[in-house]
């Protein structure tokens, strides 16, 4: 179903926040969010029909977390084909009443492991804990298998493998949170042809989450550079975290992320959207951008900054980037 709202050719809309909306819902901090898919469905389906009628057209399944290594501390190791299975039934469940199409996206997030040589976990291993994860996506519905901040390129693409065995189609985004590239040095504009080798490719690239709107357009200015055709995804979180009568807010206001999917679209995304902190009234604010947006000329710097506020993690000079690489590699 994204392949035919992607051919349609007008850009569309993502969900926001899967797990801050359920903190706001009741879930506990140390809680599994995931185990929720089982003994919370009403909620989880509330918040998928509350970013329905804010104007969504794609919804993220609540099992960003659920594989085998990820849930296993909790004990709930054996069962995350069966949780993935349950958060894209509970998804399919909302979209399919919705009488307007609705992607159900399964949401596949890092293992939590670090990847051989850096850890112990191998590609090999990574690629089979993501397929029993999306088998269980599969079997409950999911129309496509959603990759998301992801961080080193191996684990990715292990994924997209993964998602490949299955015979699923996927997308894949990573966050940019680190001087302008992810935590493991990954540049978006590497990430943008990270995939090209595959058969087949991701339908969409992208990213998500990070240190907030204006640093992810400028990822999204990046990628779009680097592979034009690409259909690119940015999902951007509603500003930072900060800390407020003992409960977590986000510094992001609707008004800002109806700016931020102007300036997304300008720089060339496909498919927007918002991560942690995007409430229903943040998703609803950017549909209303979205419907009456046209595609502008590329923003540059001064304008996303004058929209969106400073940069909060701008790229490393290239001279600082290339004194770090040759300490390390002394």
């Amino acid at each position: 179903m994204l392949s035919k709202l992607i051919a349609a050719g007008r850009p569309l809309l993502a969900d926001g926040a899967t797990g801050t909306n359920l903190i706001a819902a009741g879930l506990a901090s140390g809680d599994c969010a995931e185990l929720w898919n089982e003994t919370h469905p009403e909620r989880i389906r509330a918040l998928h029909q509350s970013f329905i009628d804010a104007g969504a057209d794609i919804i993220l399944s609540n099992s960003f977390g659920a594989n085998r290594r990820r849930l296993g501390p909790r004990g709930l190791g054996a069962r995350a084909k069966e949780l993935s299975r349950l958060a894209a039934q509970n998804a399919r469940a909302v979209a399919d009443r919705a009488g307007r199409p609705i992607v159900v996206a399964g949401s596949v997030g890092p293992t939590g492991e670090m990847l051989a040589p850096l850890g112990s976990l191998t590609e090999d291993e990574a690629t089979e804990i993501f397929a029993e994860q999306i088998e269980g996506l599969r079997e409950g519905g999911a129309d496509v298998v959603w990759i998301e901040t992801m961080s080193a390129l191996e684990e990715a693409r292990a994924a997209a493998r993964a998602a490949i065995a299955v015979g699923a189609p996927y997308t894949a985004t990573a966050s940019f949170d680190t001087a302008g590239r992810t935590m493991m040095g990954l540049a978006p504009a590497d990430f943008a042809r990270a995939f090209d080798d595959l058969a087949p490719p991701p339908l969409a690239v992208g990213a998500n989450c990070g240190v907030g709107a204006a640093d992810l357009v400028v990822s999204v200015l990046a990628m779009t550079e680097a592979n034009p055709e690409a259909i690119v995804i940015a999902k951007a979180n509603a500003g930072l975290p900060q800390w407020h009568e003992g409960h977590i807010h986000y510094s992001g206001s609707p008004e800002l992320m109806e700016r931020y999917v102007a300036l997304a679209i300008d720089a060339g995304a496909r498919i927007v959207g918002g991560c942690c902190g995007n409430t229903p009234a943040h998703v609803a604010a950017m549909r209303r951008a979205l419907d009456r947006c046209q595609r502008g000329p590329r923003p540059d710097l001064a304008a996303i900054e004058a929209a969106l506020g400073k940069l909060v993690a701008p790229a490393a000079a290239k001279g600082a980037g290339r004194r770090r690489r040759s300490r390390e590699g002394a």
